[in-house]
């Protein structure tokens, strides 16, 4: 798949209606393995009258090793791993036959749609459990759902507490979006910042999704100290959305470190300055000078866009200008990587197929639910990061940049 390109929709839930949406697709297949092999456990447990190393004379039967089945699911085809046993009675021995394994192929859809929905439930998965086990006709234990999503929780926790001092973080990319969650039962925005590296190798990578009440200077530097405590060396370059707290947060960590700010952004708060019968034309003026082909041609067209504006809206120069050379940072670079530079767009495309996900869904249930969402569209391998542009002179060194040469 291409970056930001997800897999194809899944059937919908026939306990949701037709408009349901499964946001965490893929990453349920990934532990739909886990819940199946832990119900077939329990299953064969229950049946042999003892735990896996548990001995008993009392026992009705033992194990005889495992065998592996494919099994085809919503989430694509699954290899499981099935436990084997013989099972002893008045009659004699007979192989143990799981009655869930067949219940689960004949309901699979119905039961990864309710597996899906206690994600999004959070932890509360007493209704999904009592649902799964209607389903099962009573074959699933009661503290399976419960493991399933403790696994998962247990892999976003570490992905976030992972060390980034292998990772060779040459390029930091900042930018956040805001989502609607449940809170204190009203719905409440809060902003996902996202942190996107860049590695020396050109490759993409998440290195951090935080849930926040805002994006102040405070909650973007929790993020920062929260990269470098874990080992990430400081970037030599920054590429940030143009937002006040964000930009602070940067200088007070990182005062020597070159800043890019997304024109995408502030092609927006040009805009926002003038009035709207003069949006086509600021923007056709804006892409005119960001998109020239020298070093020479955007300094000259920045003048010509300066002296334009002045005169026919002088708010929209006065934007331009409040920039500085922050804006041109990307010109101190090889033109090659100027595509990539320019913009936090390669945030920007995740937060589209973030919200693409959950557009069906008013309210996230709350925000660590909404962090791991976005986590699980990466873990799970619906979208791929691919290099960036440029990525083979990487190495080589910022030039000098003035913009009034």
């Amino acid at each position: 798949m291409t970056e930001a390109t997800s897999a194809a929709d899944v059937t919908p839930s026939p306990f949701a209606g037709g408009d349901w949406f499964d946001p965490l697709e893929e990453a349920v297949r990934l532990q739909v393995r886990g819940f199946i092999e832990e119900l077939l456990e329990e299953e064969l447990e229950a049946a042999l009258g003892r735990g896996r190393y548990e001995r008993s004379s009392a026992g009705k039967g033992h194990r005889h090793g495992r065998r592996t089945r494919q099994l085809v699911t919503t989430f694509g085809p699954l290899e499981l791993s099935v436990p084997r046993g013989r099972l002893r009675d008045a009659t004699g021995e007979r192989e143990w036959k799981s009655a869930s394994l067949p219940a689960y192929k004949r309901l699979s859809h119905r039961a990864e749609a309710l597996i899906a929905q206690a994600y999004l439930a959070g932890m509360n998965t007493r209704r999904v459990r009592r649902a799964l086990g209607s389903l099962f006709a009573g074959h699933v234990g009661k503290d399976v759902v419960s493991r399933a999503w403790q696994r998962t929780r247990s892999a976003w926790e570490t992905w976030q507490r992972r060390d980034l001092a292998g990772e060779d973080i040459v390029r930091l990319i900042l930018d956040g979006t805001v989502v609607k969650v449940r809170l204190d039962r009203k719905a409440t925005a809060i902003s996902l910042l996202i942190a996107l590296g860049i590695r020396r190798d050109g490759q993409k990578v998440v290195l951090a999704i935080k849930s926040m009440g805002g994006e102040s200077e405070a909650a973007w530097r929790q993020l920062l100290d929260d990269l470098t405590a874990r080992g990430m060396a400081k970037p030599e370059l920054v590429v940030v959305d143009g937002g006040k707290g964000l930009e602070a947060a940067v200088a007070s960590l990182w005062t020597a470190v070159p800043v890019q700010r997304c024109t995408v952004h502030k092609e927006r708060n040009l805009l926002a300055h003038a009035p709207k019968q003069l949006h086509e034309e600021i923007k056709a003026d804006f892409n005119d000078l960001m998109h020239a082909k020298t070093a020479a041609d955007v300094r000259a067209k920045r003048k010509a866009f300066l002296a334009k504006w002045k005169l026919r809206c002088r708010a929209v120069a006065d934007s331009l200008e409040e920039a500085g050379e922050r804006l041109f940072t990307f010109l101190r670079y090889p033109p090659e990587q100027w595509r990539s530079l320019r913009t936090t767009n390669a945030i920007e495309r995740l937060h589209e197929e973030f919200k693409r996900r959950i557009k069906t869904q008013c309210l996230l249930p709350c925000a660590e639910t909404a962090a791991m969402l976005f986590w699980a569209l990466l873990a799970s391998g619906q979208i791929t990061l691919r290099k960036v542009d440029g990525w083979q002179c990487l190495a080589q060194p910022p030039a000098e940049l003035d913009l009034a040469a």
